[in-house]
Order: structure tokens, then sequence, then C-alpha cells
């Protein structure tokens, strides 16, 4: 058990710093103490930096196979990750309150929905296809236990936020809502009406997200220690 206990303990801080800050107010007061800016930037820095751990923790715990890692399966997360990188990029700070990463205080306006269109949850999204891309070729326990887990928490959440928004939003609004975006589609980018509100920021963005997976692509044998390219 002690072979364990370095993931276990990674895993439990970083589930438990999704949860301390909710209770008695914590947030709350801290944001009131030193701003909504600074206290989501350094929660930010915070939680990536208790994600790596776990990740690095889930390497170094001890390995017990349910399923081999066959060559092909390294080529999954290396197809699958360039879209979940332009989904994080493309969808961070949508204005759309109902999501991850979307602004709280947008006022959402059905006729101009953004990025929205093409996914009104791009981050659940990005994390369930970086969760699931890689639960393919990691057949170990602790990699099941811990993919799986990040590929359970957003399809989980999508129709949590997605109920909010019925509940929130008055009945004329909620079907101009829910009809103005989707969860998933690509047919936003053969509208030339949306092409030409938003095609030339979102292909900035998609660019800027794939100069990022390469950076990533390349860092992640000497941060993770394992090499991310088809042997």
């Amino acid at each position: 058990m002690t072979d364990w206990m370095e993931y276990v303990l990674a895993l439990t801080c970083f589930v438990a710093s999704h949860f301390v800050p909710r209770l008695g107010g914590l947030r709350e007061r801290l944001i009131a103490a030193i701003g909504r800016h600074a206290y989501f930037s350094v929660y930010g820095l915070f939680s990536l930096a208790l994600l790596v751990w776990v990740i690095v923790a889930a390497g170094r715990a001890p390995y017990v196979m349910l399923w081999p890692q066959l060559p092909w399966t390294r080529w999954v997360p290396n197809l699958a990750m360039p879209i979940a990188v332009i989904l994080a990029t493309c969808g961070a700070g949508i204005s759309q309150p109902f999501t991850l990463g979307g602004h709280r205080k947008a006022a959402f306006d059905a006729d101009t929905p953004g990025f929205a269109a093409i996914s009104r949850h791009p981050l659940f999204l990005a994390l369930a296809l970086w969760a699931g891309a890689h639960l393919i070729p990691n057949g170990d326990l602790a990699h099941v236990v811990l993919f799986g887990s990040f590929l359970a928490m957003p399809l989980a959440a999508i129709p949590i936020f997605d109920a909010k928004a019925r509940r929130d939003l008055a009945p004329g609004t909620r079907q101009a809502f829910f009809a103005a975006t989707s969860i998933l589609s690509v047919a936003p980018l053969a509208d030339h009406r949306w092409l030409r509100a938003n095609g030339r920021s979102t292909a900035m963005k998609a660019g800027i997200a794939l100069v990022l997976w390469v950076g990533l692509l390349h860092l992640h044998t000497a941060v993770i220690g394992v090499s991310p390219f088809p042997v």
C-alpha cells in the first residue's frame, strides 16, 4: 500500500482543491480579499500544478496491467490532442455563462453566439477528449483510474450545466439559447454569416492552439517522463 501513497495523496489533493474552496464560503472570502482575477489566476496555476503531480505520480505508481499498450494506440492521443487544444483555446472565456470557463456575467445573445455555436461546452469536451484519448494507450490500473475519472467528470458535468441553463433562463430565451448552440457541431464552419462574424478570430485562436500543441508535444517527455510519439 505504501507504494501507492504518493498517487493516492496527489489524487486526493487534486479532488480536494475543487471542493474545499466551496466550503463555508471560503472562495467568496478569498475573492473579496484579493480580487476575482487574482484568485482565479492563482487557483488555475495551483490546479495545473496539482494535475501535473497527479499525472507524474500515476507514472510512479505500481504497474498493474489491465490491457497492453499496443503501438497503434499512441496514435489516438496524437490525433485527438490538436482538436482538444483548439477546443480549449477557442472556448476559453466564451460569452456563455453556463459552462466551464465561460463569462459568468455575460449576457448570451442567440443572434451572435460566437464559438458556442460550435460547442457550448468546449472546455468540458477538451477535457473529455484529452482523458479519453490518453485512456486507450494507458491500460495500467493507476492511469485507468486517472483518465477514467477525468473522462467521467466532464461528461457528467455537461448535462448538469445544461439543466442549470434550463432553470435560470426564461422560456423564450431558453429556446433561443439551445437552438443557437450545440454540444458539438461543425455546421457553423459552413455558415457564411457565422464565418464573417467569427472566422478571423477563430482561425487566429486555432493557429495559437496548434503552436501550443506542438510545444506541449515536445515538452511531454521532459515533464511527464514518457515520449508521446508512436514507436
